[in-house]
């Protein structure tokens, strides 16, 4: 085993903790291609070219479950490890097999777990990327004339619900100002929540302020840089899912909150470890926060503005809807809302410009031109 410390030779255009990240998902990748069957290796050849990162290693998973489904069930293969599968046995799969393993099995299964048995289940939503990933692998193979024919058309059909516009979750405009207000004073904070708050008003009051902007994504927040922002030019950098990068104008409200976290609460760069001195968010442990402590302050403050409990807080997502839903309220296209959410299709956009039908309707209802008799 090599025990060697890894140093990054960086020479992209990238700061060094997107490229970092990036390499360890791509390493994850790597590792369960290790456990998978030999022949499937043009077929992650195929994934390593044609998909983002974080949608292979999403696919290797999928396809490492339903390997281990055809060893647990014993019925479609000898091996007792899944890397001992072979391409005559997949020949041997057909799409009878295939629903089975969807329809019955994955919506609900046990797995040990050394010290309790769990039970699992899988929405419609869970089961139809599984079938996805599955389809692709079956296709890939069939193209690549390892597999005799392709059985996909015959993979039964996952219902999905249809998104509806009043059930997208988000906060009110006087929620987010309440929510503002809460970091800024302290109100609503237990005594404990106060100590903490103490060090990181600032901070919170920043992270706040971007997501509702910018409706930026948990790991887009997450991975902001001091180096990031440009306050000469006023805009900052971020680094979108597919490795695309996007200048963000930045305006008043959040460069100062950003400015104040960096001048009042943020240790000075000399004073952290070499990979931390220029995340932007840190810790109180002086490290780049997790995902898991971004959730938890996002939680906590949309509970205080909401006057519900901790666990009924709104994850940051819901401040990305709570960013376009106010957007399109305040007479911004959906395309415009689109291009700064980075929405890959409108339609999604679209539900969330539902709910301007809402306010035309307020409007007309009050602007009455006759009296009723």
């Amino acid at each position: 085993m090599n025990d060697k410390i890894i140093k990054l030779n960086n020479k992209s255009d990238k700061p060094d903790n997107i490229v970092e990240k990036n390499n360890k998902l791509i390493d994850e990748c790597i590792e369960l291609q290790d456990t998978l069957p030999p022949f499937m290796r043009d077929y992650f050849i195929y994934l390593k070219g044609s998909v983002a990162v974080t949608s292979r290693l999403a696919y290797l998973n999928d396809i490492h479950f339903f390997c281990d489904y055809l060893i647990q069930t014993k019925e479609l293969t000898n091996a007792q490890k899944i890397s001992e599968i072979t391409l005559e046995e997949f020949n041997n799969i057909n799409a009878r097999d295939v629903n089975m393993f969807l329809g019955d099995y994955c919506g609900r299964y046990y797995r040990d777990n050394g010290e309790h048995r769990v039970l699992y289940e899988n929405n419609n939503r869970a089961l139809a990327r599984k079938k996805s990933s599955i389809a692709t692998l079956f296709k890939f193979l069939y193209r690549n004339e390892q597999l005799k024919e392709n059985i996909t058309d015959a993979f039964n059909p996952i219902k999905l619900p249809k998104p509806q516009p009043d059930a997208i979750k988000r906060l009110e405009i006087d929620e987010v100002a309440r929510m503002l207000d809460s970091v800024e004073t302290g109100e609503g904070l237990t005594d404990r929540e106060k100590i903490y708050w103490e060090k990181t008003k600032y901070r919170d009051k920043a992270i706040l302020a971007l997501f509702v902007t910018y409706g930026l994504r948990l790991n887009e927040l997450r991975e902001l840089n001091i180096s990031s922002f440009n306050f000469s030019r006023g805009e900052f950098m971020i680094y979108r899912k597919r490795g695309k990068e996007v200048l963000m104008p930045i305006n008043h409200t959040c460069e100062k909150v950003v400015k104040d976290y960096i001048s009042n609460e943020r240790p000075n760069s000399e004073l952290l470890a070499e990979e931390y001195k220029d995340a932007l968010f840190l810790s109180i442990q002086n490290k780049r926060m997790t995902a898991k402590a971004i959730r938890t302050l996002v939680k906590k403050y949309t509970s205080i503005c909401m006057f519900t409990t901790r666990d009924k807080g709104y994850s940051p997502h819901k401040l990305r809807a709570t960013a376009a839903t106010s957007l399109i309220q305040n007479g911004f296209s959906i395309y415009d809302v689109q291009n700064l959410l980075d929405h890959d299709n409108v339609t999604t956009t679209q539900l969330y410009a539902a709910h301007k039908k809402n306010v035309k309707r307020d409007i007309v209802n009050n602007f009455e031109w006759l009296d009723d008799e």
